[in-house]
């Protein structure tokens, strides 16, 4: 087999051979990565396009594909625009609470959105509202006038709005549990974005997130850090009640009680720990 120079980008100087021995090449010098003979401190350091366009170790540790740059940043990031506005998912969750309230339907803020009121962390990707089951069409009908469009989907128990492709999930059953005109009375009011609306309180979401848990979706990861945020705030007595007999939502408290979060553990775990 013979041998072939090899030449790197526009180097004219021959960098090493392709044959079948193997010679060490130095392929990145310090004018490709290193700061400038001229840069001085304080000022930006010019980066090599090819090296600034490349993946950084937490493109893999946050699961993004090497082709998709992650942006670190010391700054916070803010719900709203670089420009200060407001996300439209906020947008989404003021314009269809308002409408529910103009036109008189019952309702009240449920969700992730809820345990945002109450400290937990922002959601991005839709807004949950609750109604009782006999005022569904008139939930459909005062989204619909606002401008809405309203998507009745296969699943009984709920149906879906978007504004401006910001979804909005209208809930008329809780983990199989009927929404009635008691826990929307039961729901407290508060100022959120400007606008007075009743919210349910934490306890009955947590216990609906916990039954849901199944085969098909055990996201714990999720989970940990709304419940760690909304702990002293929670009924941890009947979300343990709320929880027996259903394994996964078991398992959860169990973590929850040995990371030292959560409350008195469910009944199963305190008769596997008589101590």
């Amino acid at each position: 087999m013979g041998y072939r120079p090899h030449r790197l980008s526009r180097d004219s100087g021959q960098v090493g051979s392709v044959g079948s021995g193997l010679v060490p090449v130095h392929l990145l010098q310090r004018e490709d990565i290193g700061v400038q003979g001229l840069d001085r401190p304080g000022e930006p350091i010019k980066v090599d396009l090819l090296v600034g366009n490349g993946a950084a170790v937490q493109d893999v540790e946050r699961r993004q594909p090497h082709g998709k740059k992650v942006l670190i940043t010391t700054s916070v990031e803010h719900p709203e625009g670089s420009n200060g506005e407001e996300s439209s998912l906020r947008t989404a969750l003021k314009h269809s609470a308002a409408a529910l309230k103009r036109d008189g339907v019952p309702f009240a803020l449920g969700g992730s959105y809820a345990l945002w009121a109450y400290g937990g962390p922002e959601p991005e990707h839709d807004v949950d509202l609750v109604v009782p089951e006999g005022a569904v069409q008139a939930a459909k009908d005062s989204l619909a006038a606002a401008g809405l469009e309203v998507e009745q989907p296969p699943e009984d128990w709920l149906f879906k709005a978007y504004l401006d492709g910001e979804l909005v999930d209208v809930l008329f059953r809780l983990s199989g549990v009927e929404v009635n005109q008691a826990m929307i009375e039961d729901a407290s009011e508060m100022e959120l974005l400007g606008v007075r609306i009743p919210v349910l309180p934490p306890t009955p979401i947590m216990i609906a997130k916990l039954r849901s848990l199944s085969e098909h979706y055990c996201d714990f990861g999720a989970l940990l850090p709304v419940f760690r945020a909304v702990r002293e705030q929670l009924d941890w007595p009947a979300i343990a009640a709320a929880s027996e007999g259903h394994p996964f939502a078991e398992a959860f408290l169990f973590l929850l009680d040995r990371l030292g979060i959560g409350g008195p553990p469910s009944p199963a775990v305190a008769q596997s720990n008589p101590s």
